[in-house]
C-alpha cells in the first residue's frame, strides 16, 4: 500500500484489540443516551402535540450533536496524531523507523492514518444514530452527509496539524501544548476576521470565517437550507481543510528526516565514518593515513600498559573550575524550578501563550471601547456575556496546557528509564510527589496568571465586581490545582504513556465540553433550567461511572468512587448555579468537589511509590 507497512499493521492489528470494541460501544450509547435525555427534556415541560413539534426536536437535536461531535473528534484526532509520534521519539523509537527501508511518505502518513483508525471508527460508529435522527423529521439525509464531510476533513486537518507539530518538536509537551495553541489560533483568527469587517482579495471577513471556521461549517451543514447554500457555505470549507491537510502532510514528509534525529542524537557523528577506524590498543580513532603507524603505537601502549592504567578516567584528578549549584532540599522541585527539565524550547511556548492573551486582551478591549460589552452585560439576563466567549477558551486552553505539563512530566520520565532510578534513591514518595506538584504550578505559572490578569481587565472597567473577580479567581486556581493532580495521578498510574495522556486530557474535556452541552440542551428545549435534574441523571451516572473507570484504574479506593459521582453533579451545579446567578455557592461546591478529588488521588501516593513503571513494552504501547 501506498500509506505503507505502519497503516497495515494496525489496520490489521486495532480491530483485535479490546480497545476497539469497549471505545465504539460507550461512543454509540452515549449519543443515545444524549437524545433519550433531550427528549425527557421535552416531554417534561412539553406536550408533544403532532409531527410539527417532533420535526423541531429532531432539528434542535441534530444542531446540538453535529457541533459536538465535531468538538470532540477535532480534539481527539489532534491529540492522538500528536501523542502517537511523540511517545515514539519519547521511546526512542522513532530513529528505529528512520533507519529502517520506509520511505518519508509511508512514515508519515502510516503514522497519520493508523491514529486516525480510532477516529473513523467513532465516525462510523455515529452515523447510523444520526441517521435515526431523521427519522423525526425536520432534518433530512443531506445534512448528515455535508455534516460528516466537515467533521471528517476537519478532523483530517487537526490530525495532520498534530503529526506535523510531534515531527518537529523534541518533548511531549511541547508538542500536545502547540497543538493545543494552534487549533485556538486557527479558531480564533477565523472569528476575529469575523468581527473585524475588513474585506481581503475581494471576501469579507465573515466569509473568510465561514470557510476557515469549523464549527461555522458545521453549523451550516447541518442547517435545513444546506440543500440550496452548500455551494457557498459548506464547499468553501471542504477546499480549505483538504488542501492544510495535503500541505502539512506534503511540508511533514518534506522535512521528517531533516528535523530527525534531533542534534542531541547526532551529537558526536562525523561526515566520514567510513574513512574512520579504532586501533584496537588505544581505542582512539584513526584514518586510512593514521593506519601506517597504528602497529607501532600499539605496542608502545602495550610496553607502557601501568602508564595507560593511571592515566585512566577513574585516576584522573582536577579542580572545578566553576561553581557548583546548590540543590534544594526537595532535589525534585529543584530539577523542575533550576533546570531545563522541559528542554529550552518552553521558551517559545510561553511566548506564543503570551501572543495568544494579548489578542484575547484585544478583543476584550475592542468590546468594551465599542460599548458592545456593557450593552450585552446589562441585557444579558440568563445569556452569557460577549466578554465571556473569549476569555473562556482561553482559560480552557490555560487548564489544558497545564495538564499537558503535568502528565507529560511523569510520562517522560519513565519513557525515559528514568522512574526505577528514582525509586532506588532516598527520595521520599511525598518528596516526588510534591516536587512534580509544585514544579508544574511554578513552571506554568504565566499561563495561570494571564487568564486571571484578563479577569481584572473586566473588573477594572466595571464588567467584573470585586466579589465575583475573587470568587472566580478562587474557583480557577483550585481547578489549576485539580488539573495538574489529575495529570500526575494519570501519568502514574497507566502503564501505556498514550492512555495516561489521553485519559488525563480526556477528562478535562469531559468536564468541560460535556457539561456545558448538557446545559446548551436545557435552555434550546425548556428555557430554564431549574427543577431539570432528573432528566439528566442517567446521563450524569454514566460520567461518573466513566470518571471512576478512568481515575481508578489501577488504583481503585473508596474516595476516588465518591469523587467520580461528585464531579459531575458538581459540574452541573456550577453551570446551573452561574445561569441564576447564584456565585457564591457555585464557588463552595466547586472548591469541596474538587478539593476532595484532588486529596482522593494524592493521599494514597504521600507514603507509597504507587507508580505504574510499564514494564510490559515488548507487548506494546496499545
Amino acid at each position: 500500500m501506498f500509506i505503507g507497512p505502519i497503516f497495515s499493521r494496525e489496520a490489521v492489528v486495532a480491530p483485535r484489540r479490546p480497545r476497539h470494541f469497549i471505545v465504539r460501544t460507550i461512543y454509540g450509547i452515549s449519543l443515545l443516551v444524549l437524545i433519550c435525555t433531550a427528549w425527557l427534556l421535552l416531554t417534561n415541560t412539553q406536550d408533544i402535540q403532532n409531527v410539527g413539534d417532533m420535526a423541531r426536536f429532531g432539528s434542535i437535536m441534530f444542531q446540538i450533536l453535529a457541533p459536538l461531535q465535531l468538538a470532540l473528534l477535532m480534539f481527539l484526532a489532534a491529540i492522538q496524531a500528536a501523542s502517537n509520534i511523540a511517545i515514539e521519539k519519547d521511546k526512542e523509537t522513532l530513529i528505529l523507523l528512520l533507519m529502517s527501508r520506509m520511505t518519508n511518505s509511508e512514515l508519515v502518513l502510516g503514522k497519520l492514518f493508523s491514529s486516525l483508525l480510532y477516529i473513523a471508527a467513532l465516525l462510523l460508529t455515529s452515523l447510523p444514530i444520526f441517521m435515526l435522527i431523521v427519522l423525526f423529521g425536520g432534518t433530512s439525509f443531506t445534512q448528515v452527509g455535508w455534516t460528516f464531510a466537515v467533521t471528517a476533513l476537519t478532523a483530517l486537518a487537526a490530525g495532520s496539524l498534530g503529526a506535523i507539530v510531534a515531527l518537529w518538536r523534541e518533548k511531549t509537551f511541547q508538542t500536545l501544548a502547540l497543538v493545543a495553541m494552534a487549533i485556538v489560533f486557527w479558531i480564533g483568527t477565523a472569528e476575529a476576521l469575523a468581527l473585524s469587517g475588513i474585506t481581503i482579495g475581494g471576501y469579507s471577513g465573515l466569509q473568510i470565517a465561514e470557510a476557515a471556521n469549523p464549527f461555522r461549517a458545521v453549523i451550516h451543514a447541518s442547517h435545513p437550507t444546506v440543500t440550496s447554500t452548500w455551494l457557498a457555505k459548506v464547499i468553501p470549507f471542504l477546499s480549505i481543510a483538504s488542501g492544510m491537510s495535503i500541505l502539512l502532510s506534503a511540508v511533514a514528509i518534506w522535512k521528517v528526516r531533516r528535523w530527525n534525529p534531533s542534534r542531541d542524537v547526532r551529537v558526536g557523528q562525523k561526515s566520514s565514518d567510513d574513512d574512520v577506524k579504532v586501533d584496537m590498543y588505544t581505542g582512539k580513532l584513526v584514518d586510512e593515513a593514521g593506519q601506517a603507524g597504528a602497529a607501532d603505537t600499539g605496542k608502545k601502549a602495550v610496553r607502557d600498559s601501568e602508564k595507560f592504567r593511571t592515566g585512566h578516567v577513574d585516576a584522573r584528578q582536577r579542580d572545578a573550575n566553576t561553581a557548583t549549584r546548590t540543590v534544594w532540599d526537595n532535589p525534585v522541585l529543584w530539577r523542575e524550578v533550576r533546570t531545563w527539565a522541559y528542554g529550552k524550547k518552553i521558551l517559545f511556548i510561553r511566548g506564543v501563550f503570551w501572543v495568544l492573551a494579548a489578542c484575547v486582551l484585544f478583543a476584550l478591549y475592542s468590546m468594551v471601547s465599542s460599548g458592545e460589552a456593557f450593552k450585552v452585560v446589562a441585557d444579558a439576563g440568563t445569556s452569557i456575556p460577549m466578554t465571556v466567549k473569549p476569555l473562556m477558551p482561553f482559560m480552557l486552553l490555560s487548564l489544558v496546557m497545564v495538564n499537558a505539563l503535568a502528565v507529560t512530566s511523569i510520562t517522560n520520565e519513565r519513557d525515559g528509564r528514568s522512574l526505577d532510578l528514582l525509586r532506588v534513591t532516598d527520595i521520599s514518595p511525598k518528596e516526588f510527589l510534591f516536587g512534580k506538584l509544585f514544579g508544574v504550578l511554578a513552571i506554568s505559572a504565566d499561563m495561570i496568571l494571564l487568564p486571571i490578569l484578563l479577569a481584572g481587565y473586566l473588573w477594572f472597567h466595571g464588567l467584573v465586581t470585586t466579589e465575583n473577580l475573587v470568587f472566580m479567581t478562587l474557583g480557577f486556581l483550585t481547578l489549576q490545582v485539580f488539573v495538574v493532580m489529575l495529570g500526575i495521578h494519570c501519568g502514574m498510574s497507566y502503564d501505556s504513556s498514550r492512555q495516561g495522556i489521553g485519559a488525563s486530557l480526556g477528562t478535562v474535556f469531559f468536564l468541560s465540553l460535556g457539561v456545558v452541552t448538557t446545559i446548551l440542551m436545557m435552555i434550546s428545549f425548556t428555557g430554564n433550567v431549574e427543577g431539570q435534574l432528573a432528566p439528566f441523571l442517567a446521563f450524569l451516572i454514566g460520567g461518573a461511572i466513566g470518571l471512576f473507570v478512568t481515575l481508578g484504574y489501577n488504583m481503585p479506593s473508596k474516595a476516588i468512587a465518591i469523587a467520580s459521582g461528585l464531579l459531575p453533579l458538581a459540574m452541573f451545579y456550577s453551570f446551573t448555579g452561574a445561569v441564576l446567578k447564584s456565585y457564591l455557592a457555585v464557588l463552595i461546591v466547586i472548591v469541596l468537589a474538587y478539593g476532595f478529588t484532588t486529596f482522593a488521588m494524592m493521599l494514597p501516593r504521600l507514603n507509597e511509590w504507587l507508580v505504574s513503571t510499564g514494564r510490559a513494552r515488548a507487548t506494546g504501547d496499545g
